[in-house]
């Protein structure tokens, strides 16, 4: 009987896979702000964050307690990139974030 509710556990944990989910905004004032998260509702707290440009890393954070990160808006084209691990990554190009 084990065996059973076992399989079943995992088949009823398998439905309700989550998503990541990232938005990102201008400030207005140099900066961008990205909020992220997973569709379950569930927190990115400490979620690794980072932006690229040219390929190459120029700004790495983690999320804030409030699933959120700040930087300074780099000039020229750029990345942001949520990264929660295989499978739950989000990227946002610079030129899709606006005021």
């Amino acid at each position: 009987m084990k065996k059973i509710i076992l399989g079943l556990a995992f088949v009823a944990s398998s439905m309700f896979a989550h998503s990541a989910i990232m938005s990102c905004f201008d400030n207005g004032d140099g900066t961008i702000t990205c909020e992220g998260g997973f569709s379950d509702g569930s927190s990115a707290s400490g979620v690794k964050f980072h932006v690229l440009q040219d390929d190459k890393n120029i700004y790495e954070s983690k999320m804030s307690e409030d699933s959120e990160v700040s930087f300074k808006k780099p000039s020229g084209a750029y990345t942001a990139v949520f990264n929660a691990g295989e499978g739950h990554k989000v990227y946002i190009k610079g030129s899709d974030i606006t005021e």
